[in-house]
């Protein structure tokens, strides 16, 4: 067992102030993916985190930062992998997903306790690769954007660049990447005429995680 621990480094997370655009209903969360000259769409950058995160939740693919204060081996960056976990010497598996950086770092503290005498654990969020939702059809900017922390069909489309001009604007649909209790795929069914006029605003619903907005 070790006994003393020097402290060898520290480590900074990447954090990124979100900036508003346009005004209080329509503040982008992302950088869209560019259209190519020929046509098809390049891959979205890779997003660094929000300055502060304290009640994010961890998911899979996003890239996390951890340093292990006075043990540069165990630290480093580490992506959640599809089973929500990562791998780490000599705790192994630790299970991530859906937890908050605070409960991971608690976690790891516990994990390393019997190896490093009061260890000392930090955990930032460097990417958030988890929370992405995409859009296809008749938008400039198709393809796939960060969630942030809330997201909008209507904001989405707009960060899109708007509709074009052949797109239907009565019957745009929403396919959520959950199903239902019976195990269904569930869409949604939103009239931007409607609400672009101040009607059946209740339409413009709160995207989550993995939904498809499709604009034909």
């Amino acid at each position: 067992m070790r006994t003393t621990a020097s402290l060898t480094g520290q480590f900074l997370g990447c954090l990124l102030i979100v900036s508003a655009v346009g005004g209080s209903a329509f503040a982008q969360v992302t950088v869209p993916v560019n259209a190519t000259t020929n046509g098809t769409i390049d891959p979205a950058p890779e997003e660094p985190a929000p300055k502060a995160l304290p009640n994010y939740l961890i998911g899979p693919d996003d890239v996390l930062t951890v340093a292990v204060w006075g043990e540069k081996e165990l630290s480093g960056d580490f992506t959640v992998r599809p089973d929500g976990k990562i791998s780490m010497l000599l705790v192994n598996e630790v299970a991530a997903a859906g937890l908050t950086t605070e409960q991971l770092r608690e976690i790891l503290n516990k994990g390393y306790s019997p190896f490093i005498e009061a260890p000392n654990v930090s955990v930032t969020v460097k990417a958030i690769h988890s929370r992405r939702v995409f859009i296809n059809g008749y938008v400039p900017r198709p393809g796939m954007y960060s969630l942030g922390s809330n997201l909008s069909v209507v904001q989405l489309i707009s960060v899109a660049g708007g509709l074009l001009d052949y797109a239907n604007k009565k019957n745009i649909i929403v396919i959520r990447a959950e199903p239902d209790e019976k195990g269904q795929p569930v869409s949604v069914r939103v009239n931007y005429e409607d609400i672009s006029k101040g009607r059946n605003l209740h339409q413009n619903v709160a995207l989550k995680p993995g939904d498809t907005v499709i604009v034909r």
